[in-house]
């Protein structure tokens, strides 16, 4: 059995963990950059190893000194948050051979599922709806046109390697195709050292729906329910809420149902999300999946009253998932807070925070790793936190969001409440009557 997680991360995801640890009576390790060493995360962890200095590359990504703090602290489990290493085969790999349980799944199905040409071929082979596209990866601008000729502009050239909106361009006609193709792969090589692009329809009026799942060591996966994460700005989503409320049960049972078999054709183990591009008719059509815990997950949370964490540690110390019907409890919709300046082009915004007033009240969750005098470093994410709402239905959470985000004082820096609380008054949002290009059309 686990009786002492190191979280390989920081900040809000850190804490979210060590929390659950808590609960649960496991001790906690937190590893922090010399840029961290005031965070929550290290405050509260039962332990805490400084693993080097405030770059990325030279601490939360720097495998052997993770290793190293797990050895040092005896650790006998990593849980990898989000970012950072979550997604790293190797990392996931080296844990295994250093005898060290990794709460993820096996470094064979994250190399399948990171791999999107070859997640694609998976799911058609498991008879999950894939939007059309190449079969794989497309290797010259010439071979990209015959395709986009053939399914119809527009078309998305995408990472083959990556995720995050980098490496990926809309092409809406053939002459633009080859410079906007080479613009990808060099774009792509940049950011995940990998220049092969694939190719797919882009699927107009399109929502942005996943499927939370879960699998066990005993090939038994379930789900819960599905987010909608359409609210985007340049592919990174800003605003998530549980569940949809677009399509109606008979389309949550058949997404539902698709996410599931999605993750059994690949014996998916742990924690996982499966993201789908849904039209404005509701049919469906598999992305790519992420193994990971996803930033989105406290309002899956909400609605079925389940810690995800908790499951995510329970499987990995081999516990097998039992049957159970869930049940939807409400509506949850969460509002990602950056230090950004959403009148400045959402310019991120460094420094200290010289106040800081949380918000409170009945159906209002924040995960935060702030306070009033911390400063926000510029060496990583512009997360202040994320802001979760809570009720009976989508108009009673939409009515404690915008009460929440009145309440939200942070000040020293720029912050993206703002921006939120004018969404919360928009009347398309209200009406449930929005896509992934909303930002694109709206006026905010």
């Amino acid at each position: 059995m686990i009786k002492k997680i190191l979280i390989a991360n920081r900040g809000e995801i850190a804490l979210r963990v060590i929390r659950t640890c808590r609960d649960m009576g496991i001790k906690s390790v937190a590893i922090y950059s010399e840029a961290d060493k005031d965070s929550l995360h290290v405050k509260f962890a039962n332990e805490a190893v400084c693993i080097g200095p405030s770059k990325s590359s030279e601490s939360y990504l720097n495998i052997p000194r993770i290793i190293a703090a797990a050895e040092i602290t005896n650790s006998d489990a990593i849980h990898p948050g989000y970012g950072f290493l979550a997604e790293n085969q190797n990392f996931a790999e080296i844990c295994i051979d250093s005898k060290i349980n990794f709460i993820g799944p096996l470094p064979e199905m994250i190399r399948a599922m990171g791999e999107k040409s070859f997640a694609k071929e998976t799911m058609r082979a498991a008879n999950v709806p894939v939007i059309p596209g190449s079969d794989g990866v497309v290797n010259s601008p010439e071979e990209a046109k015959a395709i986009a000729n053939n399914i119809g502009y527009p078309v998305m050239l995408k990472a083959a390697a990556g995720g995050g909106g980098k490496g990926m361009r809309i092409v809406q006609d053939e002459e633009s195709i080859e410079s906007l193709f080479n613009m990808a792969r060099n774009e792509a090589l940049a950011a995940f050292g990998n220049g092969d692009i694939y190719l797919e329809k882009v699927i107009t009026n399109s929502r942005h729906i996943e499927v939370q799942i879960l699998g066990d060591k005993y090939g038994n996966v379930t789900h819960f329910f599905e987010r909608d994460c359409s609210i985007q700005r340049r592919h990174q989503k800003l605003i998530e809420e549980a569940p949809s409320s677009a399509f109606g049960d008979e389309f949550r049972e058949k997404i539902c149902t698709a996410g599931v078999q999605a993750a059994k054709a690949v014996n998916y183990l742990g924690a996982g999300t499966v993201e789908f591009l849904v039209d404005k008719t509701g049919n469906f059509y598999f992305m790519e999946m992420n193994t990971r815990l996803q930033v989105e997950h406290p309002v899956t949370e909400q609605i079925t009253g389940i810690d995800l964490v908790r499951e995510q540690i329970n499987v990995a110390n081999g516990q097998k998932l039992k049957p159970r019907k869930l049940k939807l409890l409400g509506h949850s919709i969460e509002c990602r807070i950056n230090a950004e300046d959403p009148d400045n082009n959402f310019q991120p915004s460094a420094g200290v925070i010289t106040a800081f007033n949380a918000p409170n009240g009945l159906g209002i969750r924040l995960d935060s790793h702030c306070y009033d005098g911390y400063v926000i470093p510029h060496y990583y994410d512009s997360l202040i936190g994320k802001l979760i709402a809570y009720g009976k239905d989508r108009r009673e959470a939409i009515a404690r969001m915008a009460r929440a985000l009145e309440e939200f004082v942070i000040e020293g820096v720029k912050s993206t409440v703002p921006f939120h609380e004018k969404m919360m008054q928009n009347e398309r949002f209200n009406k449930n009557n929005y896509d992934t290009r909303f930002l694109d059309t709206a006026e905010i």
